[in-house]
């Protein structure tokens, strides 16, 4: 356990940058201000930081900057999976379900294995419910057919074998339980690795950089005003395309290019609950609501997730937030299958909402298709908005296709084609969670103690093999082994780690996304403060 001696210790701490560390803002601020590229991505979401790193890779020159943290609104308030959308077989979209299917295999077994893991999900079928179990049952065997049964066999399973693997769940009128697999990750790593895995190939990238203004040469855009929203320094960005893949706030960047720009987007809110476990969950729970929506109940990091909902939203993407109303929405859908004893208010520690951005149109956004759309505007920028997270790779992939394609060829002549480059490069850290887990356990300093276990499969599930840079930081510096908080696996280590190699700028950006300590409840004041003493010990 941390004492709070330690604690008060800990700002004199990590205090020397790391071999490797990244380059301070200010060299990147003077970097991107001098330089010129062939494409800026506006927007560190998953879907400019995948085609940023896709960009890379073809030998671009490229610059991604993005008004707050990377993945720092949607695309870290999903629901954590990588799944081939079970629902879509409602609609007998089989082709698309087959195409999730091969990207969420490409990422959980080549792309990232250390990032993501098999799930198990319990699709439980109640009298009066809105599906039967033979349809069920064949549905779930479609679904794993579609998977080249690679994730075994969609079957029926007895309500007594599904409550021994989920002992919260609600038997009364369960008449049947569907069994099928997918995938599971935690949205902010992979996205960070993302943006690491863009930055090895050439990138230069920088978070908390907010555009002002687009820059113009002869009508085309040709770049970007910029303000440092930390040090408050302004300064610009010259490129020869500019992509604009800030999400929700697609269509406000569109308007700067073009004050007259129609709405191109409409955007839905899915809010979820995270709450503490009462028992072990060895299988998720898929719910369904009515014929097109599911509930979900996921077993994650040592918590349980729930949701999510699906409504239009019409306010300020920066203001969206749950609600009483979703709490109480959440906590009623997932009261279907799941006991009380579970559901307790009490047990929530963190709630989240994010955006999902749909094209524009009428009708529920609960049946709306998930597609990526790229439009182009009257100065030539480039914007892209929509697209999931299992198919992050390919959809980065897509628009750099529709960039080097583009009429007069704004990018050049001087890049690798998209088509020949791998197509399943893997992400930094790529490696066998369990052996890095193993080596953390054994491969012990001495004189030192050993690292606990919780926190060494903590570390191999969440940086692959790059743990052992973050066990030799705390081998060197035996206070940054210590627990940040005693209820949870992080180190003190991983907070210098965050600071000097992953961009961590703030204590949001530390405990939010870099760590799971404000998805545990646990960045107390004290945390909170310990974390902004590290920060500023550059």
């Amino acid at each position: 356990m941390t004492s709070q001696s330690t604690l008060q210790a800990l700002p004199t701490l990590g205090t020397r940058p790391a071999p490797g560390s990244n380059p301070t803002r200010a060299e990147t601020r003077e970097q991107l201000a001098k330089a010129s590229y062939d494409l800026l991505v506006i927007g560190g979401g998953i879907l400019g930081i995948s085609t940023a790193w896709h960009a890379a890779q073809s030998g671009l020159r490229v610059a991604l900057v993005d008004a707050g943290d990377f993945a720092g609104a949607t695309s870290s308030a999903s629901s954590k999976l990588l799944h081939g959308g079970l629902r879509y077989l409602q609609t007998g979209a089989v082709r698309l379900v087959a195409e999730n299917h091969f990207e969420r295999r490409a990422v959980s077994r080549q792309v990232a294995p250390h990032l993501a893991n098999p799930l198990t999900f319990y699709l439980p079928v109640y009298k009066g419910g809105p599906h039967g179990a033979a349809k069920l049952g064949a549905g779930v065997f479609a679904y794993s057919a579609l998977s080249a049964f690679g994730d075994g066999v969609g079957h029926l399973l007895s309500p007594a074998k599904a409550a021994q693997d989920v002992p919260e769940l609600r038997t009364d009128n369960l008449r049947a339980v569907a069994v099928y697999g997918d995938d599971q990750m935690n949205d902010s790593r992979m996205a960070l690795m993302t943006v690491r895995a863009a930055v090895e190939a050439g990138a230069v990238v920088l978070n908390h950089a907010e555009v002002t203004g687009l820059r113009f040469t002869r009508g085309r855009v040709t770049g970007a005003e910029l303000k440092d929203r930390l040090s408050g320094d302004e300064f610009g960005v010259n490129a020869r395309l500019v992509l604009n893949a800030t999400g929700p706030w697609v269509d406000h960047l569109r308007r700067m290019e073009n004050p007259d720009a129609a709405p191109s987007i409409r955007l839905s809110k899915g809010a979820h609950l995270v709450l503490k476990r009462t028992s072990p969950w060895r299988a998720a729970l898929a719910t369904p609501i009515d014929r097109y929506r599911i509930t979900f109940a996921l077993p994650w990091e040592d918590m349980l997730l729930l949701g999510t909902t699906d409504e239009e939203y019409v306010g300020d993407p920066a203001e969206v937030a749950v609600t009483e109303k979703d709490t109480a929405q959440i906590l009623d859908e997932a009261a279907l299958s799941i006991r009380d004893q579970q559901l307790s208010r009490d047990l929530i520690t963190y709630a989240f909402a994010g955006l999902r951005v749909l094209p524009g149109g009428p009708g529920d956004t609960s049946k709306a298709k998930r597609e990526t759309v790229v439009t182009e505007g009257r100065g030539g920028m480039l914007s892209v908005a929509g697209g999931k997270w299992t198919t992050f790779r390919h959809i980065g992939r897509t628009v750099m296709k529709k960039l080097q394609a583009l009429p007069g060829r704004p990018l050049g002549e001087d890049f690798e084609p998209i088509a020949s480059l791998p197509k399943r490069l893997p992400l930094p850290g790529v490696a066998n969670p369990r052996a890095v887990a193993h080596r953390l356990l054994v491969d012990r300093p001495a004189p030192g103690p050993r690292m606990a276990p919780d926190t060494a499969r903590h570390l191999a599930t969440h940086y692959g093999s790059l743990a052992f840079d973050i066990a030799r930081l705390a081998n060197d510096d035996p206070e940054l082994g210590e627990r940040v908080h005693p209820d949870a696996p992080e180190i003190w280590a991983q907070v210098v780690y965050a600071r000097d190699n992953e961009w961590a700028e703030t204590a949001d950006d530390v405990l939010r996304r870099r760590t799971t300590l404000t998805i545990r409840g646990l960045d107390t004041d004290d945390v909170r403060g310990k974390v902004r003493d590290l920060l500023d010990k550059e």
